[in-house]
């Protein structure tokens, strides 16, 4: 059997990986299944259970099981991302990261190792190619489970030899076909936890690994008048509203941080709107942009309804993003991601949020 008739299959002992793999079984693909290790502190990543879990969906399914140790590329690639851009007041995206550097990069590599020409996950995104053999990344045709957004960064090559089993399917259709199969099912975390960090506990995550972080600074309003101290900008983000220590009578907001100065600037739900943003490091699933301002829809965040605007290339690889209508709270470090088409199914690319 020839290497690229293996698929790989990240099995997270999830039910939606369990489910890629036994569809690409179904399907009479020769499929293994790859765990990665991928953090051991505090929360590990995956859980112990899911390691187990995954080993019992693999005895289940009839397939090769291998544990795969990311310890150090995870660290090296995503940690080091994540604690380094929350250092710079920015809200990162460690899923976009870990996708591109680690699933489809390191992952993969051991993959080939072990002989397969494919990797596949529990992504709901679907990938087809045009008649000119070039991958194209849509969303999934379950539109509240689309996973499209964490998929832009990923190169022409990472895109061609993915695999994307769960992309025609509901999330419903998956959870009542992994019943019946017998998987143990486990519900998936919250969209606000990372694998290795709980939206509660990544304050502390943070100052472990960087203890100069919390420092005091100055929470003010737009004008600068001082509303009180706070104990360093990595515990807030743009948008935030909870959290903040203040009885203004009115739903106030983050609306700036500015790591220089040690500050954050509050202000109302109005002035976080906005109508453009700048995109910087833009990466283009094609290999090259579209025609010079082209009109798509922009999501400014995962949970984040895709907007329509317009996109105009800059020099030096920026584009401007500018709304049909004002937006809500882009918060530098986030990913904006473009899509095309009719129906805006269609991923053309996407960078990281610097500004209005």
């Amino acid at each position: 059997m020839n290497q690229r008739s293996i698929i790989a299959v990240a099995l997270s002992g999830g039910m939606d990986s369990a489910m890629a793999a036994a569809l690409l079984k179904d399907d009479g693909h020769a499929v293994i299944g790859l765990t990665a290790r991928m953090w051991q502190e505090g929360r590990p990543c995956p859980a112990p259970e899911d390691v187990a879990r995954a080993a019992e969906i693999a005895r289940l399914l009839g397939i090769p099981h291998h544990i795969v140790d990311m310890r150090k590329a995870f660290e090296r690639e995503v940690i080091a991302y994540f604690v380094a851009e929350y250092a710079r007041g920015r809200t990162p995206s460690p899923c976009v990261v870990c996708n591109r550097q680690i699933k489809f990069g390191v992952l993969f590599e051991q993959a080939r190792a072990l002989g397969a020409g494919q990797l596949a996950t529990g992504h709901y995104a679907r990938c087809i190619r045009d008649d000119a053999g070039r991958c194209h990344l849509l969303r999934g045709v379950d539109q509240e489970k689309d996973q499209s957004y964490f998929l832009f960064a990923l190169s022409p090559r990472q895109l061609a030899r993915s695999v994307f089993p769960l992309g025609d399917l509901t999330h419903q259709d998956v959870h009542r076909q992994a019943g019946e199969r017998g998987f143990p099912v486990r519900e998936a975390r919250t969209s606000q936890d990372l694998c290795f960090v709980t939206a509660e506990d990544y304050v502390e995550f943070l100052e472990r690994r960087r203890p100069e972080l919390r420092k005091k600074g100055s929470m003010v309003d737009l004008d600068g008048h001082l509303l009180r101290e706070h104990e360093g900008v990595h515990r807030f983000t743009v948008g935030q509203r909870r959290g903040l220590g203040l009885a203004a009578g009115r739903p106030v907001y983050v609306a700036r941080l500015d790591a220089a100065g040690n500050r954050v600037v509050i202000g109302e739900r109005a002035d976080l709107m906005t109508h453009s943003v700048r995109v910087g490091s833009v990466h283009w699933l094609l290999g090259r942009p579209p025609p010079a301002d082209v009109q798509v829809a922009t999501r400014i965040r995962y949970n984040h309804r895709a907007a329509s605007s317009r996109l105009h290339l800059e020099t030096g690889g920026t584009v401007a993003v500018r709304f049909d209508e004002p937006q809500f709270a882009a918060a530098p470090g986030q990913a904006a991601v473009f899509y095309a088409g009719p129906a805006h199914e269609e991923v053309l690319g996407g960078g990281w949020i610097e500004g209005e």
